[in-house]
């Protein structure tokens, strides 16, 4: 039987080959391990050995081992300090600036999980922004690169222990309980769009007022896919726009020009003033 080491020695030995990095996955290997140690027992390997040599073997396997490794922490009002930030500060001047140039108001939720990152932003504006700025719509889109946890997030029904950090009055107002599930209200459900893409390698194609990308590049990939990664993030900010990362993440050196918010080190905001890229 495989050991937790062998398991460590493995992940060490693989994670760099799909441009990961240990460090990230350290604290949620026994999640991985337990998905491989099962996939494992399906392909009648016994131990990381064999399963190293199948994978140099046959190069298919390694989007299966991708697979495995995909961490799907997902909850309401994760890191509740940086999304009343958000409610309170970035929000309202991403509506006001839709609104002077007469445009809608876009979001990326990068690495989605199950939806309740994006849901959350779609609840927020819709209580605390879109009774002061009626005319500004608001589009989300949402991607991730786990196709079980898009349906997921496409139900809109979540149990409810991934509502314990949402302020108890969103909860009533913009959920109905289905016997032990809480789905989100229909109308809190428009304007958002799920796409199925690994940010390692694709991306929407528009420009974004925010983008968050927390847990997931700046946690689980190596730094130069960590720079490769901004630059794209970077690139599709508009002009002032916002990029959030995780509450223990760090942004890798690139050279970019971003500039923390003030009070919130997890919110950047980018440097420019063109308003014809804005309404671009």
């Amino acid at each position: 039987m495989s050991s937790d080491r062998d398991c460590t020695a493995f992940l060490q030995w693989a994670l760099p080959l799909r441009d990961l990095r240990w460090p990230g996955f350290r604290k949620v290997r026994r999640q991985v391990c337990k998905r491989l140690k099962r996939r494992m027992e399906e392909l009648g390997l016994v131990d990381f050995v064999a399963y190293r040599a199948r994978l140099e073997a046959d190069p298919s396997e390694w989007c299966v081992f991708d697979d495995c490794c995909h961490i799907t922490i997902s909850r309401f009002f994760r890191d509740r300090g940086v999304f009343e930030v958000l409610r309170q500060r970035v929000l309202p001047d991403i509506a006001t600036r839709a609104r002077s140039e007469r445009r809608t108001a876009r979001i990326w939720s990068a690495g989605c999980a199950s939806g309740e990152e994006p849901y959350t932003l779609k609840i927020l504006w819709d209580f605390e922004v879109a009774n002061s700025y009626p005319e500004v719509p608001l589009s989300i889109v949402a991607t991730d690169v786990d196709e079980a946890m898009l349906k997921r997030a496409q139900s809109a029904c979540f149990e409810a222990t991934s509502l314990h950090e949402l302020p108890p009055y969103l909860i009533e107002k913009a959920f109905d309980q289905v016997g032990s599930l809480f789905c989100v209200r229909r109308q809190h459900r428009e304007g958002l769009e799920f796409l199925h893409q690994d940010l390692r390698s694709k991306a929407p194609t528009l420009h974004f007022d925010l983008i968050l990308c927390r847990y997931v590049a700046f946690t689980y990939f190596a730094q130069p896919l960590q720079r490769q990664v901004l630059a794209r993030l970077t690139d599709q900010l508009l002009p002032n726009g916002y990029l959030v990362i995780g509450t223990h993440e760090q942004l890798p050196d690139a050279g970019i020009a971003l500039t923390p918010l003030a009070g919130a080190p997890q919110i950047f905001t980018k440097v420019g003033d063109s308003m014809a890229s804005r309404s671009s």
